[in-house]
């Protein structure tokens, strides 16, 4: 069933070719765009203070990327959270490194306090911003903890905040709260490929614009990147040539292939 949905979904990307504001880091940009051309999106990357509002209302969704923070950035994220949140646009947080300074501690809970519809993060990131306080637990943008071990801060940050939580790794965790689905797609090459963490916060922005529960548009988000990714891992030499290869397969990828890799499971995890 949830296969079903994420197929309908992609294919309401491609159909649609949603406009997604990207206000991300230098390091990933030209991944990101790349990857949001491959399934169908139309992305933009603006920065500037002067135009984020504007750009943010004719947008379908906002991606919020905290990666290469400076002081302008910052007060641009927020304006343009702000106004995605009072014209009902869907946004996505990033909190990359949180933890990691209390500068960017600071900038995280500042940013997760506007309402994301999901906040996308690896282990020690979602930590961090949930327990809400800068105790240097992070590993700049690598993760010390599993997803799995994240997964209680992630329920208990998706309650308290009233968002979605992504919560990436081996096996990426999304969890509203209540509900709890592990996603298994994905392949160990993965990680060693710059920014594709932050390409799956791009994809599941690119979903919120075309799926109204944000739970639902971050499963098919992490699910359609992962499945990609074992495809490409599997006729790659190594990172560099996976890199290609992704963009070709989330570009071909069609509905059997992806029905058939679909390794999503619905949990019962109660909040302890």
């Amino acid at each position: 069933m949830i296969a079903d949905i994420i197929w309908d979904s992609l294919q309401l990307v491609r159909a649609s070719q949603p406009l997604i504001h990207n206000i991300t880091n230098f390091v990933v940009m030209n991944n990101t765009a790349n990857v949001l051309l491959s399934i169908g999106a139309s992305p933009v990357m603006i920065h500037s203070i002067d135009e984020v509002e504007d750009f943010v209302g004719i947008s379908q969704a906002l991606v919020v990327n905290i990666g290469t923070l400076y002081s302008e950035q910052v007060a641009a994220c927020k304006l343009a959270a702000i106004r995605a949140v009072s014209i009902n646009v869907p946004w996505i947080l990033d909190p990359v490194g949180a933890g990691s300074t209390p500068y960017r501690m600071a900038a995280a809970i500042s940013l997760a306090r506007i309402k994301p519809k999901v906040i996308r993060g690896n282990g020690s990131e979602i930590m961090n911003l949930a327990e809400q306080h800068s105790s240097g637990h992070g590993k700049g943008v690598d993760s010390l903890h599993s997803s799995s071990v994240a997964l209680d801060a992630a329920q208990h940050l998706a309650s308290s905040i009233g968002t979605t939580v992504a919560v990436t790794g081996e096996v990426d965790y999304v969890t509203d709260g209540c509900r709890v689905t592990a996603v298994e797609n994905g392949h160990p090459l993965m990680k060693l490929v710059t920014g594709l963490g932050c390409s799956a916060t791009a994809m599941i922005g690119a979903f919120l614009a075309v799926e109204a529960d944000a739970f639902t548009a971050a499963v098919a988000g992490l699910t359609v990147l992962g499945i990609a990714g074992e495809i490409a891992a599997e006729c790659s030499l190594g990172p560099g040539t996976l890199q290609v290869a992704l963009l070709d397969t989330l570009y071909s990828l069609d509905e059997k292939v992806l029905k058939k890799r679909c390794k999503c499971k619905e949990l019962s995890k109660v909040l302890s």
